[in-house]
């Protein structure tokens, strides 16, 4: 029996707006293109642009998946569910830092004329809180 937990347990939060995404472990970047697909699939069918992805149990970015993601999926994703698509990610201290502290990282505002946003926290409540700010 394999006790791997699931990469990707996502929660749809009707009561909140929010769809809740949790990486349940560092990925190999092969196992990714069927998580986003599984991603893809419930945004499309609830319809939510507010979501809460929690990435604590990762330790690191695969830079071309963050590139992939910020120039590709988000802004197809807020194409394809019809409005502004709004990410917080909820990451361990760590990471943060890493994240953070890359040349080309962009704070929320930086997001300003894009048709996505993100943003980065340590705390859950502040992360949807900052969702629940962009309905």
């Amino acid at each position: 029996m394999d006790s791997t937990p699931p990469l990707l347990h996502l929660t749809p939060r009707p009561d909140l707006g929010i769809l809740v995404g949790r990486w349940g472990f560092q990925p190999d970047p092969a196992l990714l293109p069927a998580a986003y697909e599984t991603l893809t699939a419930e945004a499309l069918v609830t319809g939510c642009r507010f979501w809460l992805q929690d990435i604590r149990r990762r330790t690191l970015n695969d830079p071309q998946t963050t590139a992939w993601l910020l120039q590709t999926y988000f802004p197809d994703m807020a194409a394809r569910l019809g409005g502004r698509l709004c990410v917080a990610y909820l990451v361990g201290p760590t990471l943060h830092q890493h994240i953070i502290s890359q040349p080309d990282f962009v704070v929320p505002a930086g997001y300003a004329n894009l048709p996505h946003t993100v943003a980065f926290f340590g705390d859950e409540g502040e992360a949807m809180h900052w969702l629940q700010a962009q309905q």
